[in-house]
């Protein structure tokens, strides 16, 4: 056993409250990034006197591994003081938190190295299974208190840091899109235009095409963003693109029709349609706005999958303010998107920061 190293078994017990008396509280999942989340079941017709209950600061995980990809699905509940969980989920606490500290053991759960090795430990036929013993026999450093809280409140501010960057891209984000309305939407009218606005269609000023199939398996740790308009996939070696492109998201699940703009450097796939601009007069950013606001969702062509095509955008109608206000928008936009890339920038470095500090408790000392 490694020096300080501890079985996790000394400071963690289950959690055995049920649901007898069906009280009224939320109803949660949890996601493989390991965070609870509202949970969407059906419960018509469901027993919930057999759910079970989860208490703020205590844990909950789902033992079956082998659909979850390469991540255990473990979260600290911190949202409610209390809530209902499905029995297919294992709750548990900290049994004396001046011992260890529910946030420090989260971030060891955080660490890529659990996840593989809760894997690794899995076992079973039909699906693959860590179990209660399993995660009780997990080694782990446990410093004295006062370290363990020093840690835990130094991931904290990274974290705060980065939710305060994600509060201002939502409202930068809200105050452009603003802006757009003000200044193309409200007061508009279609059958009326104002001189110098016109209907065009999409072929006239811009170049349509798919973005490239790239096969997980090529995936790197780091390089450029690989991203299919539902977001960063992973990593590759080579970029399609300088600047941000406008993205139509043409096949999927969900999401067909809804509009993207790209990373810089960034390796786009064919889960979307990239859509640029090809004459001086027209906007990239104004056309971004347009298409965000048009119903291209109804273009969805496909049956058994969802699907939207070039030929789709192509004939399709867009509104043309007079050039001189479009470039006025663009400096506008441009400054907020500036911005925006800005905290996102930062976020990325606050992220690897968390990782550093993450992959730093394996030596951490008394």
């Amino acid at each position: 056993m490694k020096l300080n190293y501890k079985r996790l078994g000394e400071y963690i017990q289950p959690v055995e409250g049920r649901n007898t008396d069906l009280r009224d509280i939320p109803l949660m999942g949890l996601s493989i990034n390991k965070v609870f989340i509202p949970s969407i079941a059906n419960t018509i017709g469901t027993n919930m006197a057999t759910y079970r209950i989860v208490k703020r600061k205590q844990f909950g995980y789902g033992p079956v591994t082998s659909r979850n990809g390469d991540k255990i699905t473990i979260a600290l509940f911190d949202d409610y003081d209390e809530a209902l969980i499905s029995q297919a989920y294992t709750p548990f606490e900290v049994i004396d938190t001046n011992e260890l500290d529910p946030e420090y053991l989260m971030m060891w759960f955080r660490r890529p190295e659990f996840d593989r090795y809760a894997r690794f430990k899995s076992h079973g036929s039909a699906r693959e299974i860590f179990d209660w013993e399993e995660m009780c026999n997990t080694l782990l450093p446990v410093p004295h208190i006062d370290k363990q809280r020093e840690i835990v409140k130094e991931y904290n501010t990274i974290q705060n840091r980065t939710n305060l960057n994600n509060q201002l891209i939502k409202k930068l984000e809200e105050t452009a899109q603003a802006i757009y309305r003000q200044w193309f939407v409200e007061g508009i009218d279609l059958e009326n235009l104002p001189e110098g606005w016109r209907f065009d269609k999409l072929e006239k000023f811009t170049k349509m095409k798919y973005g490239k199939m790239l096969d997980s398996e090529l995936f790197l740790e780091k390089g450029y963003p690989v991203f299919s308009g539902y977001g960063v996939r992973g990593y590759y070696s080579e970029y399609m693109y300088e600047e941000p492109q406008i993205l139509v998201l043409c096949r999927g699940v969900s999401g067909t029709g809804e509009v993207r703009l790209s990373p810089r450097y960034a390796y786009i796939t064919n889960l979307s349609i990239v859509v640029e601009v090809d004459k001086p007069s027209v906007s990239k950013m104004y056309l971004y706005y347009y298409l965000r606001n048009s119903d291209l969702k109804s273009l969805d062509s496909g049956s058994a999958q969802s699907m939207i095509t070039t030929g789709d955008l192509y004939f399709q109608d867009a509104l043309l303010p007079p050039s001189e206000l479009q470039m006025k928008f663009d400096k506008v936009a441009n400054s907020i998107m500036n911005e925006i890339e800005n905290r996102n920038n930062e976020n990325q470095k606050l992220m690897e920061l968390k990782e550093l500090l993450l992959s730093k408790l394996a030596t951490v000392e008394k």
